[in-house]
């Protein structure tokens, strides 16, 4: 009697610190693979052992460069093509999600593009956490399990044992978020309103709700040039806050955002590593997603549930 098909997890180049903690947490070694590359820039990657039959799990996070998602692709093209019996492609970080909607004329929809790239190049399943908007996961035409970071997050915040804790949204878009945090941790919410004049630059903030003599923790998906969330964090200073805190699943943290966060009046920025960071700050902690993803690899591999481990 033929038994359960083994799995095999492999990292692409870009998520290998990741990948290594999802690894140690099950227990098992990562798979051999490498990249050859040519002179012109072109690579093309390669299983370095058999896959045949077996239940692969590829990690890669797909933020720029490009090459990032393009190797995540060819991996699993690799693999469809080297009789892999099934393809699940591990995103801790999700790029091109912001493109999810067309918010004026003549624009792309990166995220439904990436989707359907990812799938016509055979992948089987996907799993990722905190995507910029939930209604990505329909751009798929294959199951999608995401995570919540808030299962990192929400018990990080009740450890810090915050008087008169207040969260927050940095704009208006992350108010079913903030939301949840808000029930969960039993606590007051403001909402952030932000006027904008063109991406990664904002015009004016205002906060709706009352933070003077309270401690705020901002929640959001991601930091990526972290002006809106350190403007916010000013103006809630100057509105009496008595602490401003932030956390953010995704460390994008391009151009001079290290630098913004250093000068702002920010306690801290609680990040994952979905992202490896290259560049960091005192103000910076940076939470492990490795053992949230070994759980979620092992209950795909089993068969067995798990909304219940990853949502309040």
């Amino acid at each position: 009697m033929i038994g359960r098909a083994p799995f095999k997890i492999f990292s692409c180049t870009s998520s290998l610190s990741i990948a290594e903690k999802i690894a140690d947490h099950l227990g098992i070694e990562l798979g051999k693979s490498s990249l050859l590359s040519f002179s012109d820039g072109e690579f093309q990657p390669c299983f370095d052992e058999s896959v045949r039959g077996c239940h692969v799990f590829i990690i890669q996070s797909t933020n720029p460069p490009a090459e990032n998602l393009m190797e995540l692709l060819l991996m699993i093209d690799a693999a469809k093509r080297a009789s892999a019996y099934k393809v699940n492609a591990v995103i801790p970080y999700y790029g091109y999600a912001r493109q999810d909607r067309k918010d004026r004329p003549r624009v792309s929809l990166g995220a439904k593009l990436t989707a359907d790239l990812l799938t016509k190049a055979g992948v089987d399943r996907i799993i990722t956490i905190d995507l910029h908007a939930d209604q990505i996961q329909g751009f798929f035409d294959v199951p999608v399990d995401h995570l919540f970071g808030s299962a990192l997050f929400a018990p990080y915040i009740r450890n810090l044992n915050l008087p008169n804790l207040t969260v927050s949204a940095p704009d208006m878009g992350g108010s079913k978020r903030a939301n949840a945090y808000a029930r969960h941790l039993q606590c007051e919410m403001v909402l952030c309103y932000k006027l904008r004049k063109k991406p990664n630059v904002v015009e004016e903030i205002s906060i709706i709700g009352e933070v003077e003599g309270r401690h705020v923790v901002i929640i959001d998906d991601l930091v990526d040039t972290a002006g809106t969330l350190t403007f916010a964090a000013t103006v809630m200073k100057d509105r009496g806050a008595l602490s401003v805190r932030a956390v953010a699943t995704h460390p994008v943290l391009s151009g001079n955002a290290i630098e913004k966060i250093d000068k702002s009046p920010l306690e801290e920025l609680v990040v994952t590593d979905s992202i490896p960071l290259h560049n960091t700050s005192p103000k910076i902690k940076v939470l492990s997603v490795g053992e949230i993803f070994a759980e979620a690899i092992k209950a795909v591999y089993t068969n067995t549930s798990i909304s219940s481990g990853f949502v309040f």
